[in-house]
């Protein structure tokens, strides 16, 4: 094993998906390294590096993962859409995943399916010059054998309605998400509570008959149950970003009394 290889991290965070109680992570908003070292010390399972709600660049992303992967976090990085250019560096530089926001249609998925697999199961460029193949310390038979062996963990958002069938849609992932927030929005924002929650038992009911991870984000921990997520493998709470102004306005509060 190399310094750079992220692998261990992809099992960890798949034995954890399978262990029978949710995986928590949050997402990480600010470009500092300091977040995925408390987030690492609190003891949460992941980060989801977001590259979709919030300024980070691609470069932040980079140094974001990295930074995870020394603190012995897996660090997954959300996407808009797939470029599998950028899903490749991000990759390459340790990235245990990509998260796809907005996923409706099949051929979304099979795109991320390429993006981030070697041929013949897709078409990722190869290359040894990166952290993850150990900078060529790894032979390429050796470093294919690894990634086929430990792909990237893909988790993709069901955010509306209205999609290519669901069971189709998520079976070649490792996460069927759902995005509560848009799907209510979709739904008609303010969603009737038991709309909404009928829709977000069929994306579990969908992932549970693929075979793959359910999961979502809750603003804290003791919401998840009420938004559909008392069953969830994997589960985001809140953000370092929402986390750091809740905070500021108690501490705020309590400097005003």
């Amino acid at each position: 094993m190399t310094a750079g290889d992220v692998r261990p991290l992809r099992r960890r965070l798949r034995a954890a998906l399978a262990a029978g109680s949710p995986a928590v992570g949050t997402f990480v908003k600010l470009a500092t390294p300091d977040v995925v070292e408390l987030a690492a010390a609190a003891g949460f399972a992941f980060v989801v590096v977001d590259l979709e709600h919030a300024t980070l660049t691609e470069r932040d992303a980079v140094d974001l993962v990295r930074h995870a992967a020394v603190c012995g976090l897996p660090a997954l990085v959300r996407v808009p859409e797939v470029d599998a250019a950028a899903v490749n560096r991000l990759l390459e530089a340790g990235a245990a995943g990509i998260q796809l926001s907005m996923l409706t249609r099949v051929a979304q998925t099979e795109a991320l399916v390429a993006a981030t697999r070697f041929a013949p199961a897709g078409r990722r460029s190869v290359s040894l010059a990166n952290r993850s193949a150990g900078f060529g310390a790894l032979p390429l038979a050796g470093f294919l054998r690894a990634e086929q062996d430990d792909p990237p963990v893909l988790v993709g958002q069901i955010e509306t309605a209205r999609t290519d069938p669901l069971p189709e849609l998520v079976a070649a992932l490792d996460v069927c998400f759902v995005g509560s927030t848009d799907l209510a929005v979709d739904l008609g924002l303010p969603a009737d509570p038991a709309v909404l929650r009928a829709a977000v038992d069929r994306v579990r009911a969908a992932a549970r008959s693929a075979d793959v991870a359910f999961g979502g984000w809750a603003p804290a921990r003791d919401r998840a149950a009420e938004l559909g997520l008392g069953a969830a493998d994997y589960l985001i709470v809140g953000s370092d970003l929402q986390m750091l102004a809740a905070g500021l306005r108690a501490a705020a509060g309590e400097e005003k009394q």
